[in-house]
């Protein structure tokens, strides 16, 4: 790979760039209709975006073309956080709002399964489904406010239904089928749905996994629940011993689609989905975000940082229980064609989602650092065997990109291309940093904070810092931030636990992060004990209650050393009954466990036993102070040994702590 350090200059707007850029188009309209004129300065656009966080929200829907009833101002009639109270004269439908791009001209989606040729589907195909479908969730009694949840893939049908869903003002939340049933049920159960969409299997990397007996345990443990629809996948599709439920195919070939879609507008902060973001104790917090807030802010995110326009082919390689599936479908906003794949990125190799971008002439490829860093790690050149060069831009999100994915992305895929690294939140569904397609790119950077956000790095003592690692804040309200978590009290105390703990009034979100003078910024991980594998969260209390689950688990404790530069790493402590040993066959049968009911993906790097847990004097897991520490934070700074009912039971971790926190080997 060339050689690069931080901060060289990789790529700058060409002039073409330049005069094209949906960023530009904005400036020109502001100029012309606001008379406000930022000469292609991306940094003065931002400040005025936040400096004027009412005229900046409100120009966007003009500007947009966004349908929508009522009055625009105010625009804010409630600015503290938590509780921003956004645009409350507006009435909208997210769904009827997606159907305004509707251009038969153009596929909506082309569609590659790893078992199937890519196909094109049409806006009427998928306009006809969705008018079905909705009349199929009507028959069966769902209305405004009621809870439609998925257990699907990555597949169009699950576009369908989410997009049926908010044409009716209900509200959605998926889960992907590699999810197990006790992570599922943790999230569902608190929502209490009528109407469960599902799929009896799923392929992945070549290989069936039957989810039959899974969809028989949810419908046993949702008392709410009225019916199934089922996706048949599994090699026989029978559904007998399912009660209530009904195949996909028969529900919508039973009613008569109306002449036209149906869209029931409702407030603007009336709630779309629910999303999840796990704590650290308890259950997955239920995060409700409403149709005008999703809907203004993936309208800005994708339009003017992503610059897609109605000729662009977006992909996103993501699963239904990541937000980014959610941003996916957002991006038709832009009136762009969505590319859906469902399947490994690495089956029948690494390079399956380079021929897809070959074939499907992607001009947008969304990924993972991870991936990009597997890449490497198979010392592939895609360029050398693809035709990539239609590819206009490419995103990396999930965790931090390192020095060497800069370097791999312009080596391999094409020299003319923008990499935008991002990062945001399930929390908010979308990025608080992104791409400025009219800022030059930096090797180890994020181009800088995204319009509207007010993004700042804060020391310790709330103080904003630059040229320094600090912890990553909002200091002004966003459209699409929670409307409040399902089942949180009046008080919304979880909401304000989560976010507003450390320094009130402020959204502290849990990341490091650095910013420079140029405005460039640097994500170095979870400043909190959340795990995040491959852009999916998941609340240590989940790990925790499958691991102490087996009679020869006393305790354990869980950490994630991502860090940018090194790969992630994840090892889970366990304390081991008396006279019970760790063996291979106990580690096997615990991450199989982790991996059927929590995720594959958080299936520990390694097992290791320790003789107790460190605890604070309240009773807490020590598990950010542990993570400073084995990421070699100064052990006086991070754990107050007056502090802990068990102070002894640091040792181990400041023993290890030289292991995990030395540097990769630059030589």
């Amino acid at each position: 790979m060339s050689p690069i350090a931080q901060g060289d200059l990789l790529w700058q707007p060409s002039p073409d760039t330049l005069k094209n850029a949906n960023l530009t188009q904005y400036m020109q309209w502001l100029a012309d209709t606001r008379d406000l004129h930022f000469d292609h300065d991306y940094d003065q656009l931002w400040h005025w975006s936040v400096e004027n966080l009412e005229d900046f929200w409100h120009s966007l829907w003009e500007y947009f073309d966004l349908t929508y009833e009522g009055a625009l101002r105010p625009v804010l009639s409630q600015r503290s956080m938590p509780g921003a109270e956004w645009f409350p004269n507006v009435r909208l439908n997210y769904a009827e709002n997606i159907f305004a791009q509707r251009n038969d001209h153009r596929p909506m989606m082309l569609y590659k399964a790893e078992y199937a040729p890519l196909i094109e589907i049409t806006w009427a195909e998928i306009a006809e489904q969705v008018n079905r479908l909705a009349q199929v969730l009507r028959g069966l009694g769902v209305e405004k406010g009621d809870r439609v949840v998925a257990y699907l893939p990555h597949i169009p049908e699950t576009i369908v239904a989410l997009l049926a869903t908010a044409s009716l003002g209900a509200i959605w939340s998926s889960c992907s089928p590699d999810f197990g049933p006790r992570s599922v049920l943790d999230r569902y159960m608190q929502i209490e749905p009528k109407v469960l969409i599902a799929v009896d299997g799923y392929t992945y990397h070549g290989r069936v996994y039957d989810r039959r007996q899974t969809v028989a345990d949810l419908q046993a443990s949702l008392p709410t629940l009225q019916q199934t629809i089922l996706i048949p996948h599994a090699p026989s599709p029978e559904n007998a011993d399912l009660p209530h439920t009904i195949l996909w195919d028969d529900a919508l070939a039973q009613v008569t689609p109306t002449p036209q879609l149906q869209f029931e507008r409702a407030p603007f902060s009336h709630p779309l989905w629910v999303l999840y973001s796990s704590g650290t104790t308890g259950l997955p917090k239920p995060i409700v975000q409403g149709h005008g807030g999703i809907l203004i802010e993936q309208a800005k995110a994708t339009i003017l940082h992503n610059d897609l326009k109605p000729d662009d082919r977006f992909f996103w390689y993501t699963s239904t229980g990541w937000m980014m599936w959610n941003y996916v479908v957002g991006s038709l906003l832009a009136g762009a064609t969505i590319i859906v794949y469902n399947g490994s990125p690495a089956y029948p190799d690494i390079n399956a989602l380079f021929a897809l971008a070959a074939e499907s002439r992607m001009t947008y490829f969304g990924t993972s650092a991870a991936f990009i860093n597997a890449c490497i790690k198979a010392d592939i050149h895609p360029n050398q065997q693809y035709d990539l060069s239609h590819i206009k831009a490419v995103g990396s999100t999930g965790s931090p990109l390192t020095m060497e994915g800069f370097a791999w992305v312009y080596d391999n895929l094409n020299r003319e291309l923008a990499l935008e690294s991002l990062s945001g939140g399930t929390d908010v569904c979308t990025g608080f940093v992104g791409g400025a397609r009219l800022k030059p790119i930096h090797a180890g950077e994020i181009q800088g904070a995204a319009l509207g956000a007010h993004v700042l790095a804060y020391s310790e003592e709330g103080e904003p810092v630059v040229n320094e690692v600090g912890e990553l804040v909002i200091i002004q309200p966003m459209p699409s931030m929670p409307l409040f978590f399902w089942g949180d009290d009046e008080q919304m105390f979880r909401y304000t636990e989560s976010y507003f703990e450390m320094f009130p009034g402020v959204w502290r979100h849990g990341d490091w992060i650095e910013f420079n003078e140029r405005g460039g910024c640097v994500i170095y991980g979870r400043s909190d004990s959340t795990i995040n594998r491959q852009g999916i969260r998941m609340g240590t209390s989940e790990i925790y209650r499958v691991v102490e689950s087996f009679d020869e688990i006393m305790d354990s404790l869980i950490v994630d050393l991502e860090l940018l530069g090194r790969d992630s790493y994840m090892p889970l402590f366990v304390v081991l009954a008396d006279g019970v040993e760790l063996t291979s066959d106990l580690k096997r049968a615990i991450n199989n466990k982790l991996r059927a009911e929590v995720s594959p993906r958080h299936v520990p790097n390694e097992i290791i036993p320790i003789t107790a847990v460190p605890y604070t004097l309240s009773g807490k897991k020590m598990e950010v102070p542990i993570r400073k520490i084995l990421l070699g934070r100064d052990v006086a700074k991070t754990a107050n040994r007056g502090a802990m009912r068990n102070p002894e039971a640091l040792d181990f971790f400041i023993a290890l702590g030289e292991k995990f926190a030395t540097p990769p080997d630059e030589s």
